[in-house]
């Protein structure tokens, strides 16, 4: 009888002795195959794979890097070292698919692990250096073996574009080697498995840093990363599989996570309209995957639309006032994608009240909706700052997108659930008046979800409402979302003209 398991069988004991030598146990493990940007010990240098484990908590999933330097997609394979992690998969396991950088190589000279390119079936018998004879594949072929040999365990593949090497022009990092990235995302399409574009979430944040505090992640070339640039594309890994749709991922994380990975979404269809969300975490609370169970109204309010007539983006970044949405560049970033014909819907003025120019937030805004300014120094962003009042801010987004051809939309802040002689109290007196009044002025359509929701709440009475909310008074729950988002809808019916009529699914 096995000591470890004194009353258990022999053959149980050995299958569980089993279980506790394999990856994850009884938890899922979550395997990495790549190459030397997600594993490297050169000197200096690391993937991202490594540091990437500690945005997981280990009591619910394992993360094993099998990633190997110099491999492509095609000896990732010839070498066994897919079969390797083939061997130790079990059903309820994920496998990270992120190849690329060594693929374009010759396929029968130096390396010889180049792989044919594109993503269909031709082959190419090759003559390799030590004589052996092998027909090479295109990288689309590879990757899809890796998807149908990790579905055929049971497992769960998700394929990831490139990395960012440290290459520049104009002010512009490179957004992927060769065309790497298009064919991964049309195996993962083909293969119907989530894709997460790793590429544009870095390249993102490479330029917001600028060219010159980007240099310091690559010490020794243009490709390979220092461990500060690891744990670097490790949050921007995290922030795509956070993304997912139903991310299978969103139960495993650890408080890591919440500190260091955002990844906002773009339009699915960039031939259809567009409704962006501007705001902050009543809209689209972290990242918009009901962390902590709580929601903001902006997830539920997709539903309402139909997806072949316009895309509805969230864009509503948690903790952000009207300022801080425009000075930390999100707004920027919207505009880029702006186009005649969408529409962006916004909603701010809870973190409006704070101070000016705290050392940890410096996020609030002065006070009403008329030109008054304040200059300040900025500890957050190290500088020296003109801060406007709220009404100023809304009106920056509304002409901005009214000069792109788009049609603004200001929603009053949702209510809080502080009750005063048996109502919700309201903020008709300052931000919600605030933005009525510069919809006025500005001659755009105006909701007041202040009083909509508050008069919702007012007949629901305390104890229902309790339930809908996920913290003591600001964030809900995820059904106090879709009430939110509920009564944004019928905010719209209820105009003279409102301008989303046609877009509302059946």
């Amino acid at each position: 009888m096995n000591r470890m398991f004194p009353k258990l069988s022999l053959a149980l004991a050995l299958v569980l002795a089993a279980a506790a030598q394999t990856p994850g146990g009884n938890i899922p493990t979550l395997f990495v195959a790549g190459d030397s940007t997600a594993n490297n010990s050169a000197a200096g240098q690391q993937g991202w794979a490594d540091p990437f484990a500690a945005y997981f908590d280990p009591a619910k999933i394992h993360v094993a890097n099998r990633a190997r330097a110099g491999r492509s997609s095609r000896t990732f394979q010839t070498e066994g070292l897919w079969d390797k992690i083939l061997a130790e998969m079990k059903p309820g396991d994920f496998v990270l698919i992120q190849f690329g950088h060594n693929d374009g190589g010759p396929p029968d000279k130096d390396r010889a692990r180049g792989s044919l390119p594109g993503t269909g079936d031709e082959t190419k018998e090759v003559t390799m250096p030590d004589g052996a004879k092998e027909i090479v594949h295109t990288y689309g072929w590879y990757m899809t073996r890796f998807i149908t040999d990790t579905k055929a365990k049971g497992a769960t593949p998700v394929v990831l574009s490139l990395t960012v090497r440290n290459i520049w022009t104009n002010g512009k990092v490179e957004r992927g080697s060769g065309q790497f990235n298009k064919w991964a995302a049309e195996v993962a399409e083909s293969q119907h498995v989530p894709f997460v574009d790793v590429t544009r979430i870095i390249a993102d944040r490479y330029e917001q840093m600028g060219e010159d505090k980007t240099k310091a992640f690559f010490p020794g070339d243009h490709t390979h990363t220092n461990p500060a640039g690891a744990d670097f594309n490790a949050a921007a890994v995290v922030a795509g599989l956070r993304a997912i749709e139903n991310s299978p991922f969103t139960a495993s994380f650890s408080a890591k996570t919440a500190t260091r990975s955002l990844n906002l979404p773009e339009p699915k269809d960039p031939n259809l309209p567009t409704l962006f969300l501007i705001g902050d975490s009543t809209v689209r609370n972290g990242r918009g995957d009901g962390a902590n169970g709580q929601w903001g109204w902006g997830e539920p309010l997709v539903r309402y639309f139909d997806a072949a007539k316009i895309n509805v983006v969230n864009r509503a970044v948690g903790g952000l006032s009207s300022r801080t949405y425009l000075t930390d560049g999100h707004w920027d970033k919207v505009m880029a994608m702006l186009k005649p014909g969408d529409f962006v819907m916004m909603q701010f003025g809870h973190n409006d009240n704070g101070p000016l120019d705290d050392v940890d937030r410096a996020r609030g805004t002065i006070k009403g909706a008329g030109e008054e300014t304040r200059e300040i120094y900025n500890p957050i962003h190290v500088q020296h700052e003109v801060v406007h009042t709220y009404g100023w801010y809304l009106r920056k987004f509304i002409t901005d997108a009214k000069a792109k051809g788009a049609t603004p939309i200001v929603c009053s802040l949702v209510p809080r659930k502080i009750w005063k002689e048996g109502k919700i109290v309201r903020a008709s007196a300052d931000y919600g008046k605030w933005a009525a009044d510069v919809a006025k002025s500005e001659g755009v359509v105006f909701i007041d979800l202040n009083e909509i929701i508050a008069r919702r709440y007012d007949q629901l009475g305390a104890e229902k409402v309790e339930p809908l909310f996920a913290d003591p008074h600001t964030h809900t729950s995820r059904a106090g979302a879709e009430l939110n988002a509920e009564c944004v809808i019928s905010g719209l019916k209820a105009l003279p003209k409102d301008p989303l009529t046609s877009y509302f699914a059946k």
